[in-house]
This record gives structure tokens, sequence and C-alpha cells, in this order.
């Protein structure tokens, strides 16, 4: 057994065929005439008639949708572009595109568009210029653990690859009507939020609920729902939450994001059965590399948590691949990634075909679909 991790071993493989797999992704209302965020999130819902995985969001420029949990890829990626159809054409119907960024191409309209649900109106009142300038579009993958303890454990072995998966999923470099120079301009913009922050290593579930209750009692959060860490242990299911990647611009670019997160628990709850060592890395570091990560995509550098070595994301997920269970869908999916380009990489080549905002509004919508 090698202690760097290379070795996939049958508890690992095992781990990810038993690990059921959930996605919420959020998305952008922009109007047909002008791209500008449309405020007709209730009118779609409307529509829909109360479809469930159809939603409101923070904002009426927002929608998201929510997948059943998932039991395997295929069906993963059936759910996922059977609501993007369907929200989409609900909005298609009110002149307005469904579009996969993570951040708004032009100035959003502020609290005037604030959804009407006594939760937003609060979280509003409590922070009201964090949720007038940081309202974007986020992909959160839940994957369910065996119990919390052991999900601590989990969040601890994934810190290290935060910053990956934030480079992979990186789709939000046009914002205020121009190239932001960022891979993931929501990164930086949703990182405003005292709690949206890198999980500790905490030592126990018992830390993880401290850490949680202060962060109530000193007002950053209003509740556990609004506690956004990067990864946390969900207030609501019995899943780990990764909530760090930008919304994806593909079906496929979401799936690649729902088979990583899949594949890094379960390396996780293998090295915690294995008691396999990794470098432990500073808070301090970690948020270096995801400010890297935002800025830079897959050309930033990281640190491999088993041999320390400094490298590339994209070079970093050549020597993770062999380290995760079943690696072959999740190998196909990034090399087909790398033909295609990033989220934010693609954006940016529509953005420059474009000419008008209205355009690429449109460009973007047609991506959000294939």
């Amino acid at each position: 057994m090698s202690t760097y991790g290379t070795t996939i071993t049958p508890v690992a493989r095992s781990m990810s065929r038993t690990l059921t797999v959930g996605v919420e992704e959020e998305f952008l209302l922009l109007d047909h005439a002008e791209g500008r965020p449309a405020l007709t999130a209730p009118a779609v819902l409307a529509l829909l008639e109360g479809d469930p995985h159809v939603k409101a969001e923070a904002m009426r420029y927002q929608l998201e949708t929510v997948t059943g949990v998932c039991t395997d890829l295929a069906q993963v990626a059936e759910e996922l572009s059977r609501h993007r159809m369907l929200a989409s054409r609900a909005s298609e119907e009110l002149g307005c595109h469904l579009v996969a960024c993570g951040i708004a191409p032009r100035h959003v309209p502020g609290l005037s568009a604030l959804t009407a649900d006594a939760r937003y109106q609060e979280l509003a009142a409590r922070h009201g210029s964090l949720v007038a300038g940081s309202c974007t579009c986020g992909c959160h993958v839940h994957v369910g653990v065996p119990s919390r303890e052991l999900g601590v454990q989990v969040l601890t072995r994934l810190r290290p690859y935060l910053a990956t998966l934030l480079a992979l999923s990186a789709n939000s470099p046009i914002a205020g009507g121009g190239d932001t120079g960022w891979a993931s301009r929501r990164y930086r913009r949703w990182s405003r939020w005292p709690t949206a922050a890198p999980p500790r290593a905490w030592r126990s579930a018992a830390d993880y609920d401290a850490a949680v209750c202060h962060l109530i009692r000193c007002g950053h959060a209003m509740d556990e729902r609004s506690v956004y860490f990067h990864a946390r242990l969900s207030p609501r299911y019995p899943t780990v939450e990764l909530r760090v990647m930008d919304t994806c611009l593909s079906v496929e670019d979401a799936l690649l994001m729902a088979a990583m997160a899949r594949a890094l628990v379960a390396l996780a709850i293998a090295d915690v059965t294995r008691d396999v060592p990794i470098k432990a890395l500073s808070d301090r570091q970690i948020v270096a590399e995801l400010n890297a990560a935002a800025r830079h995509g897959l050309d930033a550098l990281a640190v491999d948590p088993y041999t320390s070595q400094v490298m590339p994301h994209r070079d970093l997920l050549k020597i993770l691949l062999p380290r995760l269970p079943e690696p072959e869908p999740i190998a196909l999916l990034i090399h087909r990634l790398a033909i295609r380009g990033t989220g934010a990489a693609r954006q940016r080549t529509m953005w420059s075909q474009a000419g008008t905002l209205p355009q690429f509004a449109h460009l973007v919508a047609d991506a959000t679909l294939r």
C-alpha cells in the first residue's frame, strides 16, 4: 500500500459506488432585448406550476434547480439536463434567457430585486450591502456520508482540493460590461461574506458545531443555513456539501464537478480508514490558493497534499486521477474539458465574438443547454 495514496483500494472503489450525490445549480435570467437581469423568476415558477426541481433564489433574476438523490453519474447527467431544459423553456416563454454564469455580465439592480421571501428579507435586513452586491450563482454538490463525525474528517481532507474544484468550475470572467481579468469573479465577490471561508481542520462534530454556533452568536450568520463554508456539513441533509464551485456553463461541466466531488469524498473516507497522512496546509495557504485559482484558473499553483510538490492545478489533476476510485469517467470528462476549455475560457471567446451584450447572453444561454 502506498503512503501517498497512489493505490486505488477496494475500500475506496466500493465507497465510490455507494455514496449518493445530489446537485444544486443556480442560474441567471437575462432579458432578450438588452441582456440585463430580468426580474421574471416568480413568473417562470408560476409557469412551472410548483415543479419541485426548480426553485426561487435570493433575487428575482435568479433560479435554482435541484436534482434528486442520485446513485450513479448517468442519473445525475439526465437530471441536470432535464431540469436545465425545463427552466430554460419557461424562461424563453417570458422573453428571457436562462444562463449559467457565476456572475451577471452587467450590473445588477440591488435590493429592489430581492425575492419576496421571509428568509431572504431577514438576510437583507442583517446584511443589506452584501446581499445587494454579491448575489452570484454557484454549483453545490451534496455527497452522502455515513456520519457527521466522519463528515468532519472528510472536510479536513477536502481542504487541499478546494482550489482545484474552483479552478475546474471557474465560469465568471465577465462582469460590469467587460472582462474582469478573473476566471472566477464570482468567488471574489462571494468571499465578502464573513462565513464564506474554507472549513477548518476540526477534530470532531462537536468542534464543528461550536464553530458554527460562534459565528451565529457573533452576528456573522443568521442561522446554520447561512454559514457559507466552502465545504460544510449540510444543515438539512446527511451529506457533505461542497459549495466553492461556480455554477457550471454546460451540463457536462456540472457532471464533472459532481463526479469529482463524490470521488474526493470517497478517497477521503478511504484514507481515513487506512490512516493515510496528508500535508496539513494552513488556512492562509488554502486561501492564497483559492485566490490564485479564482484569478488564473487551472494555471494557478497548488500543493499536492500527499507529496508537498507545487504544481499547476492542471498537473495536479494528472497526479490525482490514479488515486481516485473509478477514475475512468472523470479522466474522460477532464479530457473533454481540456479540449473545449473551462467555462471561463469559453465565456471569454463568446464575449470576443458577440459584439453586443444581448448576443453574448444568447451565446451563453445556448451553451447552458449543452
